[in-house]
């Protein structure tokens, strides 16, 4: 089992970044590994949730896969929770808070636990796959600074 989690503070708001990181359909231009995301349904829930049925190819040289997880977008709690439903693993948990720390700032919490289903996939594509979501964070905050601009740093 494989298991990531880290707090990193950036200079963007919390609801800056998480519009950006629910912005699935935007990952193949930044985020480490992502070839390809397509989202199969999305549905308006209650309190402006909304759940997104998407499915993800990652890809590393000659390895390419694909899963499909379901995402539910709570903007009120700034989360972003991921249900794994298909695909190489034997399980994946993975979420994103975004807690407010002043008006320009915040605090991004990510979390993924996986779990491969063939022992060699595990063996071959875990080092990878660990280096890659050490990444991710950076690689979000990086397109936050092209999307809303690097924030000046006073002295």
């Amino acid at each position: 089992m494989h298991e990531f989690e880290t707090i990193h503070r950036v200079d963007h708001s919390a609801a800056n970044m998480f519009a950006l990181v629910a912005d699935v359909e935007s990952y193949p231009q930044f985020v480490p590994l992502c070839e390809s995301l397509k989202v199969r349904a999305r549905r308006q829930m209650e309190a402006n949730r909304e759940t997104l049925v998407a499915d993800m190819t990652v890809a590393y040289k000659v390895f390419r896969e694909t899963f499909s997880s379901k995402v539910v977008l709570d903007p009120n709690f700034g989360r972003i929770l991921v249900d794994y439903l298909d695909g190489p693993f034997k399980r994946l948990e993975n979420h994103w808070v975004f807690t407010p720390q002043g008006e320009n700032a915040c605090d991004v919490e990510f979390f993924i636990s996986y779990e491969f289903r063939s022992r060699m996939l595990s063996t071959l594509m875990g080092t990878v796959f660990d280096q890659a979501f050490r990444r991710f964070v950076g690689a979000f905050e990086k397109r936050a600074d092209i999307i809303y601009g690097k924030a000046e740093k006073t002295a």
